[in-house]
């Protein structure tokens, strides 16, 4: 928990909103997002690096919700996209084209010629195929495309092999040691502007020395360019700082600052940073109801009505996530009812190891094993640390309408995002007659 999801008499707060209210009020499964932690974390970001010329990108692949992005805009950020999609959300939302950064391997003509008259601050291409591309779909427009390489610097960045980004078996970025020559071909081309170079990483880390690693290839780099006459407007050194999940320790937002500042004193570029997970992993939770307790030899099951569908990422990585019963029950040191679920007293009941799972027809349909809980049906259990890629990974598999999303400003709640409907599930469909 942080400042701003906590307990006060026994009862989970947001902000100064009481979570069971919330679920009362807009049904479950619903996402809450705390204003005051979104705005804090980017507050700390423009603190941290303010020494110096910068510009903080928010990843909108961590959440993509308009009132994020809008409340984030208005404090000045810029945005890291990764499809056309995105940068229509960033645009609808209020953000500027001129901060925003392209990210991803397979960007389309389609997305280029979006970005080129929408007037974006720069591409961050990952393959000489794409500089060919970007190259043409510029000059047929008659537009000259501004480009960083992003480079892959080989840099182990101790975190889950799904989101290691900075491996030579990884897909992303150009090779380190291919990436002068794409640099030399990059300023050769009529429609094409080098101004700068990015390195991403990973995400979820959780020390500074892979950061510092990959910062030092880049800088060598980069004097490698300024040597052959190639010199760079700004510096993008990604995003991926890690957040608390359950024991880690990751780095403060100073910390990491203070580490990626220290590798680059003496050098004149912009910097460019990308945090997406640590401004909103945090700032989220996910509110769902108990639908039964099932209790059996081997295990006990919490089965909610949220599922894999509404938070990927525990079957997607096996990760985990702190669950934390919104009204806290007194846990009593025997069962005062039968194992089948007939009741103590209201907030009285014996803590139980659950395993706490969805309805969906998948064994991977989970969010916690072995947690300790004294609970009872029709409880609703707040998932923390759901803010980043939690809605934004969500779906609809089993035709299960997508959550609603809240956000509490202080003791006021503004509903971001309905409910979807079945209905609009199947709206866009056709029987064949």
């Amino acid at each position: 928990m942080n400042e701003y999801f906590g307990y006060k008499q026994d009862r989970l707060f947001a902000e100064n909103v009481a979570l069971d209210d919330i679920a009362r009020r807009f049904g479950t499964p619903c996402y809450v997002y705390s204003r005051a932690a979104l705005t804090d974390g980017y507050r700390q970001f423009a603190e941290a690096f303010k020494s110096r010329e910068h510009l903080i990108c928010y990843a909108v692949k961590a959440n993509s919700n308009l009132a994020i992005l809008n409340l984030f805009a208005r404090l000045g950020a810029g945005f890291d996209i990764v499809s056309g999609g995105e940068l229509q959300r960033v645009l609808a939302a209020g953000g500027a084209a001129s901060k925003v950064v392209f990210s991803g391997v397979g960007k389309s003509e389609a997305e280029m010629r979006q970005a080129l008259e929408a007037g974006i601050l720069c591409f961050n291409v990952e393959s000489s195929s794409e500089l060919d591309r970007l190259n043409t779909v510029a000059g047929s427009m008659g537009k000259v495309a501004p480009v960083s390489l992003r480079v892959n610097p080989d840099v182990d960045a101790k975190t889950h092999p799904y989101i290691s980004t900075g491996l030579k078996q990884n897909k992303f970025g150009v090779a380190y040691t291919e990436a002068l020559a794409l640099y030399r071909k990059a300023a050769a081309m009529s429609h094409l502007r080098v101004t700068g170079m990015d390195c991403h990483i990973g995400s979820q880390l959780t020390e500074t020395s892979p950061f510092i690693a990959a910062a030092e290839k880049v800088l060598a780099l980069v004097d490698q360019l300024a040597a052959s006459g190639i010199a760079l407007e700004h510096l993008d050194l990604g995003g991926g700082l890690g957040i608390r999940y359950d024991d880690e320790t990751p780095p403060s937002i100073a910390e990491y600052a203070k580490a990626l500042l220290g590798a680059l004193q003496g050098r004149s570029e912009k910097i460019i940073v990308e945090p997406g997970r640590v401004l909103v992993g945090n700032a989220g939770v996910l509110l769902t109801r108990i639908e039964y307790l099932k209790h059996g030899e081997e295990k006990n099951f919490a089965i909610v009505d949220a599922a894999m569908n509404d938070l990927m990422r525990p079957a997607l990585y096996d990760a985990y996530h702190r669950i934390l019963p919104v009204v806290r029950r007194q846990d009593i040191p025997s069962p005062q009812s039968s194992p089948a679920g007939g009741r103590g007293g209201e907030r009285e009941r014996q803590s139980l190891l659950y395993d706490v799972v969805g309805p969906i027809c998948e064994t991977g349909d989970f969010f916690g094993h072995a947690r300790k809980m004294a609970v009872d049906k029709g409880d609703t259990l707040a998932v923390m640390s759901a803010g980043a890629y939690g809605m934004s990974m969500s779906s609809n598999y089993n035709t299960r309408p997508r959550a609603a999303e809240v956000m509490v400003d202080d003791a006021v709640v503004h509903l971001v995002r309905e409910r979807e409907t079945v209905s609009q599930l199947y709206a866009a469909e056709k029987i064949v007659a």
